[in-house]
């Protein structure tokens, strides 16, 4: 048996090989238009505890039923901006640390840390960059502001840095770089609010 969202899909199981194919055929069907995967459960346990095999190396003779659990990709896209603002206070947090650590002389405690709050921030713009592409998103300009504002500060950290001058760098990081950050909540609500209307106009 399979099912997709609580509906049986006319599928059956012993149609194919193993459970990649039959996982590649159910993706084809025209329910999951515009949809996300969230869950999928074989044998009422979730893939994912199933692992390290991978969907190949499971015949479907091993399996009885397999459940697959979709969201609207606007509603996945609503959710991801919840866990950015969570991602914003991440930022902020290793602004406070990685400054405090570079103003108590812990050199090589702070560089880790601040790499890491590089690579966050980096990956937080990029997933801002995607959901504005996805969803085609107003052109809003405290957006624009805040990328020219954030991008600029990250060359400007990056000559501190090679300059080694730690307590400028801890300066810019607890005066300007947290306020910057901070200003992302509200772009992040702009973004909330445009895939909702971007999709009841669909």
């Amino acid at each position: 048996m399979i099912v997709i969202d609580g509906q049986e899909t006319g599928l059956r199981v012993n149609n194919f090989a193993n459970l990649e194919d039959l996982l590649v055929k159910v993706m084809e069907q025209d329910c999951l238009d515009n949809r996300m995967v969230t869950d999928v459960f074989v044998n009422k346990e979730a893939f994912s505890e199933i692992y390290p095999h991978q969907a190949e190396d499971i015949p479907t003779a091993e399996i009885e039923s397999v459940e697959i659990v979709t969201m609207a990709v606007p509603e996945m896209a609503v959710n991801i901006t919840r866990e950015l603002y969570k991602v914003v206070r991440l930022m902020g947090h290793g602004c406070r640390s990685v400054a405090d650590l570079f103003r108590r002389g812990d050199d090589a405690e702070a560089l880790e840390l601040y790499q890491d709050l590089l690579d966050v921030t980096r990956d937080f713009l990029g997933m801002i960059g995607v959901l504005r592409d996805e969803f085609s998103l107003r052109d809003r300009q405290v957006l624009n502001d805040n990328m020219e504002e954030i991008t600029a500060l990250f060359s400007e950290m990056i000559e501190v840095s090679e300059n080694e001058d730690w307590i400028l760098l801890a300066d810019l990081l607890e005066y300007e770089f947290l306020a910057s950050v901070e200003k992302w909540k509200q772009v992040i609500a702009d973004l909330r609010e445009d895939i909702r209307e971007a999709s009841k106009a669909a």
